[in-house]
């Protein structure tokens, strides 16, 4: 395999645009990739017909525009390239003007009351910056989504919108320090973890194949707390499919690197190379794509849930955060003497600023029904926001804001006590998993995203909020008769009023969530108490200050979010009644019939059969509880609010606590009945697959 050869062969990339555009239209796209210019329609219609060339030179019959609707998923249309000509031929043609525009219906995609049913048309409008790439023969185009009005309706737009105005400000901030550059684009690396299970029992579990995860499902004997698992040797049949998907995905530009087990049994995690936002949040969404199709050619199914199964780690998505330069270099590299470097200070106390003042923002762009089962259940990081340094940084912070020397300890080698292996340099801080946003030493790493999620609402916040705060700090250093004595005092200013948010201890701890609360940060356990902030005045006021969003817009945003936490729960509360009415119950019933006959023929005979008459009794028993609670459940989820809001938190106070109640019950059931009678995989046969 040539992996140079082969890497981003199915991507209208720079290359082949050097290749096969003119010099002058290419110069010309190149300037609207890079500072955001206009493209004319003369070069768009040039564009278009060498991109159509080479996809039709790669097999490609159609195009689609490419888009990211507030589903979370990617949608397309296809046109062929197919044309009549005026002698009645058909020829392959495409213009700028398909490339650069598309009409898809906007009115069965999320709005948030937006758009009115009757009210369908919408408009995709190509994204430069982000490569046309090929998949299934089809060229696909990515583009923004917007109502007929103008109205964004997508996930891509206030992304981009959040990288200007992110390189705006921290450009205006890097002139302070006599440097000019044209722009700073955040970067991101988004790790994703995922589950391979086998195919035939994905296909037995209705809940899987309707929710991403088991309503119900005892505990198997093993779970993970040998710690076997993690890092532990690959399997040939995951080995294969991670060799499958490293060539998809080398083939769409996407610098699949690093990939291993995770901590649970079957579940396992992909790293990509740093790119910016836009591109990465694209790669990411064609990742989760690609690990899907690829699954189904293995035999497996890929779960991107955050909770597939209750009592294992769940499955999340690292967002590592940095910013770069165009010259490339990393606004968030200390350097060797972090006290001294006052540029890195500025940027380090932007992201702590911007964190505190925007915790719950950020804990918003991760709320939904899956992550709030992973969300501080010791495996991920707790609901509360804050940041970790480590201990150098937060040395250098201390002095900072108390005014005294800095005592920075020298850089050092791990000597591991043995002459045959190397020294190992010593990093100036250690790493804490339980952080919900590490700084791990030249970016930070958020680790509260779910699998599932698009990373581009996490990246809107991070990147305005961060843009704020540079804003505020550019205002006022820009005025200053003397810039250093200004620039320490804000920076120490800033971190006084900011530090409550820093804490390097263990997040998973009761004390932890206690003192928290003593220094007001906010703790927001469920999808529906985060949510209901994000129409908070400061939070209008900070993306209306960045033309990030309207007031129109956030408020669809909101109602989209409400509506989608309450129907995953709606649609898991009916899968589990069908599961329990249609498979559960009546299983369970035979087996305690069995169990009846068993006692009638055995006493038939004279043969006491005490322990039959118990197990059955203990069956039945389980069997009109359970039956009882199904019933209440189905009361609950038709008593349903019709608004939005009173609905996310019927099925947050209500709903939930009775599935739980009725999982318990099951979940007993199952450890009581012969095996042979319960009617779908356990947690035994899906985990440990041959």
């Amino acid at each position: 395999m040539n992996v140079p050869e082969m890497f981003g062969s199915m991507v209208f990339n720079d290359k082949v645009m050097r290749e096969m555009l003119p010099k002058k239209v290419y110069q010309s796209l190149q300037n609207t990739m890079i500072e955001g210019k206009a493209l004319d329609d003369d070069v768009a219609d040039i564009v278009a017909s060498a991109m159509k060339e080479w996809a039709v030179s790669k097999g490609a019959t159609h195009f689609t525009h490419w888009f990211q609707p507030m589903t979370g998923i990617t949608a397309e249309k296809h046109d062929s390239f197919i044309t009549v000509d005026k002698d009645g031929c058909i020829i392959m043609d495409f213009s700028g003007k398909e490339l650069t525009k598309g009409e898809p219906d906007a009115s069965s995609f999320p709005s948030g009351g937006l758009r009115a049913t009757f009210e369908a048309r919408g408009y995709t409008a190509w994204d430069p910056t982000s490569y046309a790439f090929i998949k299934d023969d089809t060229l696909c185009i990515p583009t923004a989504f917007c109502s007929y009005t103008g109205q964004i309706l997508d996930k891509k737009t206030p992304l981009l919108r959040s990288m200007d105005a992110i390189s705006g400000e921290a450009v205006r901030a890097l002139a302070l320090f006599g440097k000019k550059v044209k722009r700073v684009n955040a970067t991101i690396g988004a790790e994703q973890e995922y589950f391979l299970i086998d195919k035939s029992d994905y296909s037995k579990r209705l809940d899987l194949r309707l929710t991403g995860r088991t309503l119900i499902g005892a505990p198997a004997a093993k779970g993970q707390e040998m710690e076997d698992h993690y890092f532990g040797s690959i399997r040939p049949r995951v080995k294969a499919f991670m060799a499958d998907l490293d060539e998809e995905l080398w083939k769409l530009g996407i610098t699949a690197k690093t990939e291993h087990n995770e901590v649970a049994p079957c579940q396992h995690e992909m790293a990509p190379i740093f790119d910016n936002a836009n591109k990465a949040t694209d790669a990411n969404q064609l990742t989760m794509e690609m690990m899907k199709k690829v699954a189904e050619r293995h035999g497996f199914a890929c779960l991107l849930h955050e909770k597939p199964f209750e009592g294992i780690n769940g499955s999340g998505k690292h967002n590592n955060w940095a910013l770069s330069t165009d010259e490339g270099e990393n606004l968030l590299d200390p350097g060797k003497t972090p006290k001294d470097n006052a540029q890195f200070l500025l940027f380090l106390t932007a992201v702590i600023k911007a964190v505190d003042e925007y915790q719950d923002l950020l804990r918003i762009s991760v709320a939904s029904a899956g992550n709030d089962h992973r969300l501080g259940a010791n495996e991920a990081p707790p609901a509360i926001v804050s940041i970790f340094v480590g201990d150098e940084l937060d040395a250098v912070i201390s002095s900072i804001v108390d005014g005294v020397p800095f005592k920075g300890r020298e850089s050092s080698r791990l000597d591991i006590g043995t002459s045959v292996l190397p020294k190992l340099a010593r990093d100036n801080s250690d790493r804490n998993r339980t952080s919900p946003f590490a700084f791990t030493g030249n970016k930070f790493e958020f680790r509260m995203p779910g699998s599932s999620f698009n990373i581009a609402c996490t990246n809107v916040m991070l990147n305005t909020a961060v843009a704020d705060a540079l804003k505020e700090f550019c205002d006022v250093l820009e005025k200053a008769d003397d810039f250093n004595a200004s620039l320490g005092a804000l920076i120490k200013k800033e971190l006084k009023e900011h530090r409550r948010i820093l804490f390097n201890g263990n997040g998973y701890s009761k004390k932890w969530e206690k003192e928290a609360e003593a220094r007001g940060l906010s703790n927001y356990k469920r999808t529906p108490d985060a949510l209901v902030h994000y129409c908070d005045e400061k939070n209008m006021a900070l993306f209306k200050r960045h033309g990030i969003y309207t007031e129109e817009e956030m408020r669809s945003r909101l109602e989209i979010s409400l509506d989608e936490y309450q129907k995953a729960i709606h649609i898991e509360a009916s899968t589990m009644l069908e599961m329990l009415r249609r498979q559960i119950l009546p299983s369970s019933m035979k087996f305690a019939s069995a169990l009846a006959s068993s006692v009638n023929l055995k006493e038939g005979i004279g043969i006491t059969s005490y322990s039959d008459k118990a197990l059955c009794s203990k069956v039945s028993s389980l069997c009109d509880a359970l039956l009882n609670k199904t019933d209440e459940l189905d009361e609950c989820v038709s008593a349903c609010p019709e608004d939005v809001e009173k609905a996310a938190f019927h099925a947050a106070d209500r709903i939930i606590p009775l599935m739980d109640e009725a999982r318990k019950l099951s979940d007993e059931l199952e450890t009581v009945t012969d095996k042979s009678f319960w009617p779908v995989p356990t947690y035994s046969d899906i985990l440990f697959y041959v």
